[in-house]
């Protein structure tokens, strides 16, 4: 094998192959300049920002190393760790593919019609120089056409489609650019002074490009004014990668760039100048993973201060920088214009309402759901609503809590705390008594008490009151017919039970997740159920009733009692000046 040339300035250096798109494969090539002699490397387990032990290695394979045109010994150590026997300081190399067919924003894909990647998929880690400039090199090939690169990363030589060489301080940077590859649509925007490009892969014809970046384009300078005024933002370019797929939705922050998933019904459209719920939805995405280049990639957990790229990363700080985020995300669409104020509450809605109707709220607090994130918010089964709190959703319940009292007691808000916690913690690791003590700094008093029930507590949040000091009426209505017997169904036929809640009728009657709901039996009469809006139907004025399952195989008779009343949150506008300050200060 020839030996590669990687620029001066770096020390490690990958080139990258898109080897066999119809097979899936990358090739890539890894040139270690100074290796030790017995130098080691590996992948991560996981990558920043998602909270699971991945196994990235998995999808590794046919790896093996030369140098000086002989093959030298690899052996592998553990499930993501190899040690090269080689001769010290002298160039070796190592080749090796990678299967890349997840379309999340979390690994890597590769097909005929788009390619993209994270490092962390990729890139071996080169123990001991993780520090030292790294650079990686993306190779075109005929059967790509006319597909193009975008990538976060500095450009050192590249060509007019963007395949070439970029450069990367450390390892860190690396991992924390993605490239898209492919034959995307890409336009720019300037916010805060800073250029921003949008890239927008596998979006149909009605697809209204001009609107999206307009849209962008105000929550950028929306949230770059939350953080600094009229001063520039910390980063010098930034770039949106948004894959647009049948159905699909996440997004994963990036130190100057995020990658988007989302479904291209939801992406606005030609000639539709009036606002879906998905196209909402996706903005809300949008600005949420925008706020983390501020909330997680700088200002973060001091836990995070050193990324350990092999194992678990603990935190109990989720609540902060997602649950704020959360709650900033949207609002900062209502104050960039994006939302007026009915739109906006109805989105805190429901959040709201998903939270109440979590039974486990009472049972974990967002502290402990920030640290458990690696073993059960990503692993979801039928029990997760009973037993764990969404560090999201109540994260930023708490959020809105802080903001409204502090608001209330009139010496600050949620706005000043955040950017005093910016400038406390130089943009960098943060811990919870820091967030403490910028609220008793500018909130006149501690706050240990709110902190240690709303964060580390499971006792209901003061919602109902807050809202109404500031505006905003809380009226109750009947829950939806799932809320009221305690279950979550499939949407479609068969009518397939997903999750019975704690404490409701449907648990106290038997039934059980998995369970197929074929019919009813009611004062002696049997119906078949093809969806479950028709039980009142055939329930009429009966509170009790015969549900007829299957559960493996078997048909059970579940006696099931109606409850008289179950009732959720609808939140009103009655006083808009006094909202005003909170939803859509003045500039």
């Amino acid at each position: 094998m020839p030996s590669l040339f990687p620029p001066r300035s770096a020390s490690v250096h990958y080139r990258v192959e898109a080897a066999d798109l119809h097979a899936h494969l990358f090739h890539v090539t890894l040139c270690i300049e100074q290796p030790a002699a017995q130098q080691r490397v590996s992948l991560p387990a996981w990558i920043p920002g998602s909270y699971l032990v991945r196994e990235f290695s998995r999808h590794l394979q046919r790896l093996s190393a030369r140098q000086e045109g002989r093959h030298v010994a690899v052996q592998q150590l553990d499930k993501c760790t190899w040690q090269v026997e080689c001769v010290p300081s002298t160039q070796l190399l190592l080749t090796y593919e990678v299967y890349a067919f997840d379309t999340s924003v979390r690994t890597a894909w590769l097909d005929a019609q788009r390619g993209f990647f994270n490092g962390t998929s990729l890139c071996l880690r080169v123990h001991g120089q993780e520090k030292l400039v790294h650079s990686i090199e993306l190779v075109a090939h005929k059967a790509m056409g006319q597909w193009q690169v975008a990538t976060g990363l500095l450009p050192h030589k590249v060509g007019r489609h963007g395949f070439g060489t970029y450069l990367a301080t450390d390892y860190d940077e690396l991992v924390d650019c993605p490239f898209e590859l492919g034959p995307f649509w890409s336009a720019e925007f300037r916010a805060g002074g800073v250029p921003h490009r949008v890239v927008v892969s596998g979006a149909a014809e009605s697809f209204d490009g001009a609107r999206l970046v307009a849209d962008m384009q105000k929550i950028c300078d929306a949230q770059i004014r939350f953080w600094h005024d009229r001063k520039r933002p910390p980063h010098k370019n930034y770039l949106f990668l948004l894959n647009a797929v049948d159905d699909g939705y996440g997004g994963l922050e990036h130190r100057n760039s995020t990658a988007l998933i989302a479904s291209r019904r939801d992406l606005p459209r030609l000639g539709e100048p009036r606002q879906s719920d998905g196209y909402v939805t996706l903005l809300g995405l949008i600005s949420h993973e925008y706020f983390h280049t501020w909330n997680v990639k700088r200002l973060r957990p001091a836990e995070f201060l050193r990324y350990e790229y092999g194992r678990e990363n603990y935190t109990q700080l989720l609540w902060f920088f997602e649950g704020f985020t959360s709650y900033y995300d949207d609002l900062l669409l209502r104050r960039a214009g994006l939302l007026d104020d009915a739109a906006y509450l109805k989105l805190l809605n429901k959040t709201i309402n998903q939270v109440q109707q979590t039974p486990g709220r009472e049972v974990q607090s967002v502290a402990q759901s920030s640290f458990d994130a690696w073993v059960k918010y990503y692993r979801q089964d039928e029990n997760t609503g009973n037993a764990t709190v969404s560090y999201y959703t109540k994260g930023a319940l708490v959020a809105l809590c802080f903001d409204l009292t502090l608001r209330a007691e009139g010496h600050t808000t949620l706005d000043e705390v955040m950017r005093a916690l910016w400038q406390r913690c130089k943009a960098g690791p943060m811990t919870e008594a820091d967030f403490a003590a910028v609220l008793k700094e500018l909130g006149g008093r501690s706050f240990s008490r709110e902190i240690a029930g709303w964060v580390h507590g499971t006792r209901e949040l003061p919602l109902g009151e807050l809202l109404q000091a500031h505006g905003v009426g809380v009226l109750e209505e009947p829950a939806a017919l799932q809320q009221r017997l305690g279950l979550r169904m499939a949407e479609t036929p068969p009518l397939q039970i997903k999750t019975v809640l704690r404490g409701g009728a449907a648990e106290q009657a038997g039934l059980a997740a998995n369970d197929e709901w074929i019919g009813v039996e009611v004062a002696g009469n049997g119906w078949r159920l093809s969806k479950l809006d028709d039980l009142p139907l055939y329930a009429g004025q009966h509170r009790r009733l015969t549900a007829l399952v299957a559960r493996d195989r078997r048909l059970l008779r579940l006696e099931l009692n109606l409850p008289a009343a179950v009732t959720t949150w609808r939140l009103v506008l009655r006083d808009a000046a006094r909202a005003q300050p909170w939803l859509a200060p003045a500039a």
